[in-house]
């Protein structure tokens, strides 16, 4: 349980950590920032894979391959919904912010909204991995968010500066965004602990909530400023550094 809550608190800081970043760092290349998010977005992949996926299927028994499936399209789906009642995260990123007062702040708690309700299957896909029991996997799965979360929290300065929001009311905001995906971390730990029935259908849920967000946003979104080849390697770079991991690890 103390592996769990160290690990929780460092996949929330990550986002913290971004931040600081973002506010060191004001002016960040599209280039670099796609590198990244790239690297950030192989890492996720071959976490999904190699340590929620195949072992949903492994813990599936009989019905393993079904119950994966059924998993990974739930995930999705509900990562669909929730795009669709909350808007895109990378349309806030590049919105124009209006001059006045109540727009500000509407614009601003969406964001952060948008943010934090994003962050929480990511929280619970890691603490569904420490719930499987295999400890080196579930570090892998949080070391992958974690990665993804620098990045992301980075960005999320700029917007939130240019609509008028204090650098303190910023960074506040921004640990608000850290602490939910650590209660979403503690949420799909205990949930699996408590039911170990649901483990298969659970990790490829939360395995199906990887590759939504990676192939919805992280993608589409480091491909899109002229750096696409950079970012291609810099995934499969990511994908590999994940992969020689599990090996090293198993």
């Amino acid at each position: 349980m103390k592996l769990v809550l160290l690990t929780a608190l460092g996949v929330g800081s990550a986002t913290v950590i971004g931040s600081l970043l973002g506010f060191a760092f004001k002016k960040i290349s599209h280039k670099f920032s796609d590198i990244v998010l790239s690297f950030a977005a192989g890492v996720m992949l071959a976490a999904a894979v190699l340590g929620l996926i195949l072992p949903s299927v492994e813990y599936g028994g009989k019905y393993g391959l079904l119950i994966t499936i059924a998993g990974i399209f739930v995930g999705a789906l509900c990562l669909n919904l929730i795009d669709k009642l909350v808007p895109h995260l990378h349309k806030l990123v590049g919105a124009d912010i209006e001059e006045h007062n109540n727009t500000n702040l509407s614009k601003v708690l969406l964001f952060v909204t948008a943010i934090a309700i994003h962050n929480l299957p990511e929280g619970i896909a890691a603490g569904v991995g420490f719930g499987s029991g295999d400890t080196s996997g579930a570090l892998m799965i949080a070391g992958g968010i974690a990665l993804q979360n620098i990045p992301e929290g980075m960005v999320i300065i700029a917007p939130m500066i240019a609509a008028g929001v204090s650098p303190k009311k910023t960074f506040i905001c921004a640990i608000i965004t850290g602490v939910v995906e650590v209660m979403g971390t503690l949420i799909g730990y205990f949930a699996v602990s408590i039911a170990s029935a649901v483990l298969p259908f659970a990790l490829a849920f939360a395995g199906g909530t990887m590759l939504y967000v990676i192939s919805d946003e992280m993608i589409p979104e480091t491909h899109a400023h002229g750096s696409q080849r950079g970012a291609t390697y810099a995934l499969l770079v990511g994908f590999c550094v994940m992969l020689v991991s599990d090996v090293l690890l198993g």
